[in-house]
């Protein structure tokens, strides 16, 4: 084989190496580039705690529930992170629930009141409000409220991060395209300053806030069942 060829022979090696090598590298892009959009989907978040839905025979609509035109009407201003507030639902609302909502007497509202996130760059409360309602969406918001009383741990800490919400939302097994596409745009954002809003115009200044047919009840503390149940009963009586 003369010098020429010997050359040429050279070069179509390397030329096909190359080839080879780029085949490579495109095959190792394109598996990268697949891992990183399925496996955040696969690998759940570690530490979620899970809960037992809650099954309701009062019709539900969002963050409200109970029959529309119950004779008693009662609002909850409410934020995630408030301990006293997930107190509040374990320990009130559930009694709540179970004797008037059930029953047909109340219709029972929450809303939202997201103030300790105020300082903080994270905006957890506000992004767990957004979350929440898009839960209602699927008409999971009650489910999804508990579940992030449940998850709660400290102020500003991470516990409602963007990763964490839309993990607690797959643990509830909602269907999640249309959950992260709700969550990304926020439509629910003039809704819950709406309602933090008209808080404030009543008198609004901490959570949980509870008034029934528009007066609050033990202003300043949290209501037992036994008193709010009273404010129930004088106002299905008329008083």
């Amino acid at each position: 084989m003369s010098k020429r060829q010997e050359l040429r022979e050279k070069r179509r090696r390397q030329q096909k190496q190359q080839r080879v090598l780029i085949i490579i590298m495109v095959a190792v892009g394109a598996l990268l580039i697949a891992a990183a959009l399925i496996i955040p989907t696969l690998s759940p978040v570690e530490g979620v705690v899970q809960i037992t839905p809650q099954a309701f025979s009062a019709p539900v609509n969002r963050n409200a529930i109970g029959n529309p035109d119950a004779p008693v009407k009662v609002d909850v201003w409410e934020d995630f992170q408030c301990p006293a507030c997930a107190r509040y639902s374990e320990n009130v609302e559930k009694l709540i629930f179970q004797n008037y909502v059930e029953t047909g007497k109340v219709y029972y509202t929450f809303r939202h009141f997201p103030f300790i996130d105020d300082r903080s760059a994270t905006k957890e409360s506000d992004q767990a409000a957004n979350a929440s309602m898009c839960a209602g969406e699927q008409d999971r918001f009650w489910d999804y409220k508990e579940m992030l009383f449940a998850n709660w741990n400290s102020e500003n800490q991470g516990a409602f991060s963007d990763k964490r919400l839309i993990a607690y939302a797959d643990a509830l097994g909602l269907k999640m395209r249309d959950f992260k596409t709700c969550f990304d745009e926020n439509p629910y954002r003039k809704q819950i300053e709406q309602d933090t809003a008209d808080g404030v115009a009543i008198g609004v200044s901490g959570t949980p806030s509870v008034f029934v047919n528009g007066q609050q009840v033990t202003p300043g503390y949290i209501p037992s069942y036994e008193e709010l149940s009273q404010a129930i009963e004088a106002a299905l009586s008329g008083q």
